[in-house]
C-alpha cells in the first residue's frame, strides 16, 4: 500500500516532469490550423481530430455561421462544405486529408487552397470503420473558382 506521503511526492514529480516536457511538445506540434465551424457539427470535430493525431495544431472556433468566413478567405460558392480552416496562408475547405495538407505546405503551389466539396462519406471526419469505401477528390482552387485536381482518394 502506498503512503499519502508517496503519493504526493510521486505526484509532484509527474508534474515537474510534464512541466518541463510541455515547451518541448509545444516546439514539436505541427503547423496550426485554424477551424470555423459550428458547434453541433459532429463531422467537423472529426476532421480536428484527424488533424491533430496526423500532428497538426488546431484552433477550432465555433460559429454559427461559417458563410462569412468563406466569403472573406475566397472560397467559391459550389466548392463549399460544412468548415473551412486556414493554414500558412492556405484555406482548406471541407475534409481534406491530412496528407494532402502535409503536401500542400511541403510543394507550396500558387494557389488559394485545397477543396473536398460535399461531405464524401470516406473523407476523414466522414468514413465510420467498416463503410464501404468510395473514391473522392481534393481540389486546388482559385479565388476566381478554378479548380484543377489534386489528389484523388
Amino acid at each position: 500500500m502506498i503512503t499519502r506521503r508517496d503519493f504526493l511526492a510521486r505526484t509532484a514529480g509527474l508534474t515537474a516532469v510534464a512541466a518541463a516536457a510541455r515547451p518541448l511538445l509545444a516546439a514539436s506540434a505541427g503547423p496550426l490550423v485554424t477551424i470555423y465551424k459550428n458547434a453541433s457539427c459532429m463531422c467537423c470535430s472529426h476532421w480536428v481530430e484527424h488533424l491533430k493525431l496526423n500532428g497538426f495544431s488546431t484552433e477550432a472556433h465555433d460559429i454559427d455561421d461559417v458563410d462569412p468566413i468563406k466569403d472573406r478567405y475566397g472560397v467559391p460558392k459550389p466548392l463549399r462544405s460544412c468548415h473551412t480552416g486556414v493554414v500558412d496562408g492556405y484555406v482548406l475547405e471541407g475534409h481534406v486529408p491530412a496528407d494532402d495538407l502535409t503536401r500542400l505546405l511541403k510543394e507550396r503551389p500558387k494557389v488559394t487552397g485545397l477543396a473536398v466539396p460535399g461531405m464524401p462519406p470516406s473523407a476523414p471526419g466522414m468514413y465510420q470503420p467498416g463503410d464501404p469505401k468510395k473514391p473522392y477528390e481534393v481540389l486546388a482552387f482559385q479565388k476566381s473558382g478554378a479548380t484543377t485536381k489534386y489528389s484523388a482518394h
